[in-house]
């Protein structure tokens, strides 16, 4: 049966990263055969410019219909004068939380190839490989009462609501372990249980669920070390647990340690397996149209996507392999660039990717 994903370039550069994702795709439908479909909404900015909203009706039947869903990115500084309510963002919040996407899989690796593009030394990140389990339909960003107001001093306050009952903390916590067992067998959980209760209550629900897993080592660390420890020596990490605003945080300071944060892929998975896939960095407005974004992020989006929510691990692997062979040949957007490289745009990126697929499939 043919499976069909729901497209949603959405904002800044995101329709020149989605392209070359679909470029990818469509090498895989012609030369290998895979029966797939897609269909393309509006989301985010580019939604609110013609639908007066980020997250039109039309887009998020689209997205429940689907089998799964690509995302590129939403936001950017022409949608921010906009009221709360109508900004770009909200439409990936609204979808997220409509599909029951509440886990978010983001891994930071770094490719022996991009060793030299970190900032940090090559013997504190060379061979780098976490995967950060973050919990995305819960917490501060959901949480209810949330607003801004004048208090009884005559003196503007914004209010925000941190907020988990025991069941979604559970049922995150059994994602991360069951990843961790597939991995090394080691998970993180971080939270600042010694000033939140709300994060208090999250370690006593990660320690019952661990019970249950008794394979795996679990260890707790509150977000302020774990965030100078993701620095200091990262390779200590395997599987992260967190939540929504400290996973927000966290993964993309862990982006950065591999170079770029162009690099990296998310999933956002249901209770069944569907998921919404996007790369985890923003729409980068300063760079959008300029034709230099670095696509990979959103070609790993799109392995991930074939690997979790349609089983597909053979297409994924190839994708993979060919992100690493165009990288073995020299291939560098601006952000990954060092001398010596070839230097190439997003759409040269993209073909470099889809040649090394086609040379794959001639060997074969």
């Amino acid at each position: 049966m043919t499976k069909k994903i729901a497209v949603l370039p959405g904002d800044g550069i995101g329709p020149e990263i989605v392209a070359e994702a679909l470029k990818v795709l469509d090498c895989l439908k012609q030369d290998f055969g895979l029966e797939i479909e897609t269909e393309q909404a509006l989301i985010g900015g580019a939604a609110y410019d013609v639908k007066g909203t980020p997250l039109p009706e039309e887009t998020l039947a689209l997205a429940k219909a689907a089998d799964s869903v690509l995302l590129g990115a939403v936001g950017g500084p022409k949608w921010e004068p906009l009221d709360y309510s109508v900004r770009p963002e909200r439409g990936l919040l609204g979808i997220r939380a409509e599909l029951e996407l509440f886990a978010n899989l983001r891994p930071a690796i770094l490719y022996p190839q991009l060793v030299a593009a970190s900032t940090l030394k090559p013997e504190v990140v060379s061979g780098l490989d976490i995967m950060i389990i973050r919990e995305l339909t819960g917490g501060i960003y959901f949480g209810r009462p949330r607003g801004r107001r004048i208090n009884e001093n005559g003196e503007r306050e914004g209010f925000n609501t941190l907020i988990y009952n025991e069941s979604e903390i559970r049922r995150i916590a059994h994602v991360a372990f069951q990843i961790a067992q597939k991995r090394n067998r080691k998970l993180c959980s971080v939270d600042k249980a010694n000033v939140l209760e709300c994060t208090e209550l999250w370690r006593e629900i990660v320690v019952e669920v661990g019970c249950e897993y008794p394979d795996v080592e679990l260890s707790h660390m509150y977000v302020d070390n774990a965030s100078m420890q993701l620095v200091r020596a990262p390779k200590q990490f395997d599987v992260m647990l967190t939540d929504n605003m400290f996973g927000d945080i966290l993964s993309d300071c862990a982006a950065m340690l591999t170079g770029s944060i162009g690099m990296l892929p998310s999933a956002s998975l249901d209770k069944n397996g569907k998921g919404m896939y996007e790369p985890i960095h923003g729409s980068a407005p300063d760079i959008a149209g300029r034709s230099i974004a670095n696509p990979i992020a959103t070609v790993l989006s799109l392995a991930m996507l074939l690997r979790y929510s349609f089983g597909d691990a053979g297409s994924a692997d190839r994708i993979e392999k060919a992100v690493i062979t165009a990288l073995d040949a020299g291939y560098r957007t601006a952000d990954i660039y060092s001398e010596g490289m070839t230097k190439v745009g997003t759409a040269e990126m993209g073909d470099a990717i889809v040649s090394a697929l086609r040379s794959s499939n001639h060997l074969s």
